[in-house]
């Protein structure tokens, strides 16, 4: 009878042991597998290129193949849905965007997930600053031209954006919420046909991506008004920020990002965020986002964490002030 008593005794402190170690033991032995990187977006554009980018510096940081996957449709929902009910093992894994992460959630009633509670933060990429900027064919050529001109609420500024919903969308709520004025919002399926009708002066002004917009500004169709963003970028270095401007906490960027779904080993959690920090800290990486004109950012996992769900209940509260839903 004792030793029988002993042998389960022993038994449940080996299963204990095994409990508290399997993290640990999941960690030395992740990854054993090649890893999925689920893109929730149509192959080309500024994700996926980002995904493509960080991906094989990744695989051989990691020692297993970092597989790009596209998973495009409903704004980003089905990518990140199959993310967010996947196992949480480490093998699948987001390249989460503002537009995914933190505004279609935001402005989607009953959404599929919630990225406060559905999504674990891997570590942040990369963020593109908005810049405000005025058709070159029209008579505003300085954020004062703009601001004496939204004065007269007889005569609304026309302002393009990528589409209803869009961070660029939410970008011109959120001044139009900080400055006390009214706008006349024109969405656009996408960057481009916005920039053709701003370039032609069928719109006044348009909020857009600095990416997007930067070679219409560089060539002189477009003049830049402002920026978002803590500081100015450097490619355009002598156009002022919001919060220079005086409208403070302006930040509204759209980033980048890698995340799982929740209940990932925190030991399988910190290797893959390693392994991202010491990715963008490769020259060719870095080379490459400079060429693109992005910022990378350099805050820690728990920081993007907290930062992620600030902007996505900002989005809430902007969405909720200006009425924007969007219906998938």
């Amino acid at each position: 009878m004792k030793s029988s008593k002993l042998f389960t005794g022993l038994l449940h402190a080996t299963w204990g042991l095994g409990l508290f170690t399997s993290p640990l033991v999941q960690a030395q032995d992740f990854p054993k597998q090649p890893i999925k990187l689920i893109v929730p977006w149509a192959p080309g554009g500024n994700v996926d290129i980002t995904a493509r980018t960080i991906a094989p510096t990744m695989t051989e940081l990691l020692g297993q193949q970092v597989v790009v996957e596209n998973r495009a449709g409903a704004g980003g929902f089905i990518g990140s849905t199959v993310v967010v009910k996947s196992a949480p093992d480490g093998y699948t894994l987001l390249l989460g965007s503002s537009g995914s992460v933190s505004i279609a959630p935001a402005l989607t009633p009953a959404a599929p997930y919630n990225p406060e509670t559905d999504l674990v933060a891997i570590g942040p990429i990369h963020a593109v600053p908005i810049v405000f900027s005025a058709s070159a064919k029209g008579p505003m050529k300085s954020f004062a031209d703009f601001s004496a001109r939204v004065k007269n609420d007889k005569n609304l500024v026309s302002v393009g954006s990528a589409g209803n919903g869009s961070t660029q969308h939410l970008a011109l709520e959120l001044l139009a919420q900080k400055m006390n004025i009214k706008l006349n919002h024109i969405p656009y399926k996408g960057s481009g046909p916005a920039l053709v009708d701003a370039i032609g002066g069928q719109v006044d002004t348009i909020m857009d991506q600095l990416t997007a917009s930067i070679s219409h500004i560089k060539n002189g169709a477009l003049i830049p008004l402002a920026q978002t963003g803590l500081k100015r970028s450097p490619l355009l270095p002598n156009v002022p920020t919001f919060d220079e401007l005086g409208i403070k906490d302006f930040n509204m960027v759209t980033y980048t990002g890698v995340f799982g779904p929740r209940g990932m080993p925190q030991p399988v959690i910190e290797k893959l965020s390693k392994a991202l920090k010491d990715s963008l800290e490769r020259s060719t990486v870095k080379e490459r986002f400079n060429g693109l004109g992005v910022d990378i950012i350099t805050m820690d996992r728990a920081s993007f964490q907290d930062y992620v769900k600030k902007d996505f209940n900002t989005n809430k509260e902007i969405g909720k002030i200006a009425n924007i839903v969007i219906n998938q």
